[in-house]
């Protein structure tokens, strides 16, 4: 296999200290390539990048609608969020509205990845529970689903195991993702992803092409594409709770509303629509580094891809595509932007 191309670098007295090197792929809905800068057709664990593909059903179904889900609750089913209060609350008002408790999630325990709640958390003498996972929003949505799905009763013995491939929750799930990536799940290479569901490997070009559609409503059908529209327009009029206190993908969100939905994943992944362009934005750095390189990259992006609607927006964007470097002094040391293939596409 051919080395993907340079993506974005690190710069340090004058020369380059690091490089990243990556692959993206930019689709329309009708599935042809925009552009394509490295290798394309590997197949990759987008982890949670798809997570709006994932919560497709909640809507679709009309479990949202049933539960009286808010565009709070609907932007945190979509979400990798930080752990602060303003989440972990919405997650359990979620739950509650389908009749359960957190007792009901399988995503795992973890301490807040948001700093400040992390440290209030350990000064009031508490553990953190499921709810503080950064993927509680997405496994309450799971849970929501399986209750409507379950009907009046049973709905907590009906719930339970929905990680697990086979359960119809996890089912719904994959026909949403096979359905908007058009690519042979049964057929491609799966693992488990952090918070314990499967993880199906697709090539970024039909993971561009999903958030195309997911951007448009072309190529779904009219229950999905409905729900894809509500979701984007939950997370524009939540932002924060997509991400978190100065999270990329709530900055973002913040800034551009309804014209941008981007999802970080896991390793480097991320995703993104793009609706007024009729768009999808799939990108994959080799060395997994999402916390830098991949922000970066994304932003780079946006840049090229989406007009600023003034200078101050411009400015925002640019900000988050060339990055500068800090020591512990607040001494300025160098930049990360993008560069090589991206900056000569």
């Amino acid at each position: 296999m051919n080395a993907n191309p340079v993506l974005a670098e690190v710069l340090r007295g004058g020369i380059a200290e690091s490089f990243h090197r990556g692959a993206v792929a930019v689709v329309d809905a009708q599935g042809r390539v925009h552009t394509a800068i490295g290798d394309i057709e590997r197949p990759i664990f987008p982890r949670s990048a798809v997570k709006v593909l994932q919560a497709l059903p909640l809507v679709a179904s009309g479990a949202a609608e049933r539960f009286g889900l808010t565009d709070a609750e609907l932007a945190l089913a979509c979400a990798s969020h930080g752990g602060e209060p303003q989440h972990t609350e919405t997650a359990r008002a979620m739950l509650a509205k389908a009749g359960l408790g957190p007792e009901a999630l399988e995503c795992g325990t973890h301490w807040p990845y948001h700093e400040g709640s992390q440290r209030a958390l350990a000064a009031a003498g508490q553990q953190p529970s499921a709810l503080h996972n950064n993927c509680s929003g997405k496994h309450a949505g799971f849970v929501c689903l399986g209750c409507a799905l379950a009907g009046r009763s049973g709905a907590a013995d009906f719930v339970r195991g929905y990680v697990q491939p086979g359960h119809p929750v996890m089912r719904e799930v994959t026909a949403s993702l096979q359905d908007a990536t058009g690519f042979d799940l049964a057929a491609t290479a799966r693992g488990t992803d952090g918070c314990s569901i499967p993880t199906l490997a697709v090539p970024l070009r039909h993971l561009a092409h999903a958030f195309a559609k997911v951007a448009t409503g072309v190529g779904l059908d009219a229950d999905r594409a409905r729900a894809a529209r509500r979701l984007r327009e939950a997370v524009a009029r939540a932002p924060a709770m997509v991400g978190g206190s100065g999270r990329f993908d709530s900055r973002v969100a913040e800034r551009l509303g309804e014209r941008v939905f981007c999802k970080v994943g896991a390793e480097g992944v991320y995703c993104a629509a793009l609706p007024q362009q009729g768009l999808g934005v799939a990108l994959k750095m080799d060395d997994g580094n999402t916390a830098r390189a991949a922000e970066v990259v994304m932003a780079a992006l946006i840049e090229r891809l989406v007009p600023p609607a003034g200078d101050d927006e411009a400015a925002f964007v640019g900000a988050l595509a060339d990055v500068t470097l800090r020591n512990w002094n607040g001494i300025e040391v160098g930049r990360l932007r993008a560069g090589g293939a991206l900056a000569r596409a």
